[in-house]
C-alpha cells in the first residue's frame, strides 16, 4: 500500500541560511570519542513515506573494492555481468559505480560500457575538483558521484576550509559538471555528524536552485560515513535518518527519486538503516555485494534485494537463485571468506542441527525455513549430525541429502534410523566432538543400506 500526497501544502522553501561559524560544531555532547557516542531523542514522529518507486545502486567496484585485494579487469566484467544477470532487466539494481584513477579502472569501464545493458547503469565517482571531472568528459560517462563532505570533521579538520568556502567549491564543480553535460549525483559525506540546519540544508538549496535553473535534476546522496544514523522514529538530528529523510524532502524540495543513502555497519545497523531510508523517503540505497567496504563495510545488496520483495511485493523478475552463485565466484575467485552463517549466502545460513527443529522439518519444511530457500535461492535446507540431532535429524538428513520426496520420504520411525544414530552416538562416545560430515554418513548408508540413494533423485546434495 502505497502513500499519497493529497495534503494541501505551500511550496515555498524554509530560508535556513548557512551558519559560517568560526570554529566548527563536533556535536561533542553526542559524539565525546573517549566513550560510545550517544542517541538522544525530541520525540518528534515524522510520517512514513514510501516512494511509489524504490530501488538499489551498487558499489561493489569503488567503495567495496577499496577493502580487499585490487580486482582484476576480468573480475570487475564478471561481476558487473553477474550484477546484470541478477537484475534481470528489473532496473531494481539501477546504477553501479566506478573509480576512474588508474588505466586498470578505465579499461574495466570500457569494457563493461561494451555491454551495452540497460542495467545496472555506470556511473562514476570523484573528488569535487575540476581534474577528476576531466576523466568523466573522457570516459564518456554522463552522471558521476561528486564528494561534497558536509560534517565539520572534514569541513575543518580535513579540508580546512571555512564551511562558506567548501560550498563554493561544492557548488563550482556542480556547475562545471552540468556545463559538461554530467549529472552530478552529490555524495554528502558523513551527514550523521553534520550541521543538519546549519550547511546541509542551506548546501542543497543552493544546489537545488542550480538545478532547476540548469533544468539538470541534481541527485543528493546522504551518505553515513561511519554508520551512525540511527533508524528510530522520534531521535534527535544528526543521527536521525527519519529527519534527515524528512528534512531533505520538505526543507529544500529534493523529490525521492534524487534521494539516495549510503551506510555503513560499524553499529550493526546497515541494513535497518537503509531500509529506514527508504521508509521515510528516499528512493535509492547503495550497496555492495556481500557488504564488502570500509571498516565492517557497506549495506549487502543481497539483503536488501530481499528488503525490496518484502516492502513491494515485487521479485518475479529478479534472478535472485544466482546470488548462490556469485558467492561462489566471490570465494574461489576473489579468496573471500564468507561466514558460513550470513544471511542468504552463508554455507550454513539454511542448516540446522537442532533435533527439535529437524523433527519440525520432517513433519513441514515450513515450520523452519525461512521460504522456500531451494525456490528462490537455489538453496535447499540442510540438515547438519551432531550429538543432539536425534532419530528425527537424522531422518530429515537423510531426506534433504538424497532429496527423498512425497512417498520415498523415511520417517524418524523408520528401522534403519537406530542403527544410523548407534553409529553416530559411539562416534562421540569415542570423544567425537566435530559434526558428523555429509560423505561420513553417506559412506556410511553405502555400505549398510545401498538401496536407500535409489529411492531419491540419483544427483544428492
Amino acid at each position: 500500500m502505497k502513500n499519497t500526497n493529497n495534503f494541501l501544502r505551500k511550496n515555498t522553501l524554509h530560508n535556513y541560511t548557512l551558519k559560517n561559524d568560526s570554529e566548527p560544531n563536533l556535536h561533542k555532547d553526542i559524539f565525546p570519542y573517549s566513550e560510545i557516542p550517544k542517541v538522544t531523542f525530541n520525540q518528534v514522529q515524522y510520517p512514513m513515506c514510501l516512494p511509489d518507486d524504490i530501488w538499489i545502486t551498487d558499489t561493489t567496484f569503488r567503495d567495496g573494492q577499496q577493502s580487499m585485494s585490487s580486482f582484476t579487469v576480468d573480475q570487475i566484467v564478471r561481476l558487473y555481468d553477474y550484477l546484470h544477470e541478477l537484475d534481470n532487466g528489473s532496473g531494481v539494481i539501477k546504477q553501479t559505480e566506478f573509480f576512474l584513477y588508474s588505466e586498470k579502472d578505465k579499461e574495466a569501464v570500457r569494457k563493461c560500457m561494451s555491454r551495452g545493458y540497460d542495467y545496472p547503469q555506470i556511473t562514476s565517482w570523484i573528488r569535487a575538483v575540476k581534474e577528476d571531472l576531466n576523466l568523466v568528459k573522457e570516459m564518456g560517462i554522463k552522471e558521476t558521484g561528486l564528494l561534497m563532505s558536509c560534517s565539520d570533521y572534514h569541513i575543518f579538520n580535513k579540508l580546512k576550509l571555512t564551511r562558506e568556502k567548501a560550498i563554493d567549491m561544492y557548488l563550482s564543480i556542480a556547475r562545471d559538471a552540468i556545463e559538461h553535460g554530467i549529472t552530478p549525483r552529490c555524495h554528502l559525506e558523513d551527514i550523521t555528524r553534520a550541521d543538519f540546519y546549519g550547511f546541509v540544508i542551506p548546501l542543497v538549496n543552493k544546489l537545488m536552485k542550480l538545478s532547476r535553473d540548469s533544468g539538470i535534476q541534481i541527485k543528493i546522496r546522504a551518505c553515513d560515513t561511519l554508520g551512525l544514523g540511527v533508524s528510530f522514529n522520534g531521535a534527535e538530528l544528526p543521527r536521525s535518518i527519519p529527519a534527515i529523510m524528512h528534512g531533505l524532502r520538505y526543507h529544500t524540495n529534493v523529490p525521492s527519486s534524487a534521494l539516495e543513502w549510503h551506510g555503513h555497519n560499524d553499529f550493526y545497523a546497515v541494513v535497518n538503516n537503509s531500509t529506514s531510508a527508504w521508509l521515510y523517503g528516499c528512493s535509492s540505497v547503495n550497496c555492495t555485494l556481500f557488504g564488502i567496504g570500509e571498516r565492517t563495510g557497506n549495506c549487502p545488496l543481497e539483503s536488501m534485494l530481499i528488503n525490496y520483495v518484502q516492502l513491494t511485493g515485487k521479485g518475479k523478475n529478479l534472478n535472485l537463485g544466482i546470488i548462490s552463485e556469485i558467492s561462489s565466484y566471490f570465494e574461489r575467485e576473489m579468496n573471500y571468506n564468507i561466514h558460513s552463517r550470513t544471511p542468504f549466502i552463508g554455507s550454513e545460513f539454511n542448516v540446522t542441527k537442532a533435533g527439535i527443529h529437524a523433527d519440525g522439518l520432517l513433519k513441514d519444511e515450513e515450520i523452519y525455513n525461512i521460504f522456500d530457500t531451494e525456490k528462490i535461492l537455489n538453496r535447499p535446507i540442510v540438515v547438519a549430525i551432531n550429538q543432539y540431532s536425534g532419530f528425527a535429524g537424522i531422518a530429515a538428513w537423510i531426506n534433504t541429502y538424497f532429496k527423498l520426496k512425497g512417498d520415498s520420504k523415511i520417517s524418524k520411525k523408520d528401522p534403519i534410523i537406530a542403527p544410523i544414530k548407534e553409529w553416530i552416538d559411539k562416534q562421540y562416545s569415542n570423544g567425537r566432538t566435530s559434526v558428523i560430515r555429509n560423505n561420513e554418513l553417506r559412506n556410511f548408508i553405502n555400505v549398510h543400506y545401498p538401496n536407500l540413494i535409489n529411492r531419491g533423485c540419483t544427483e544428492a546434495i
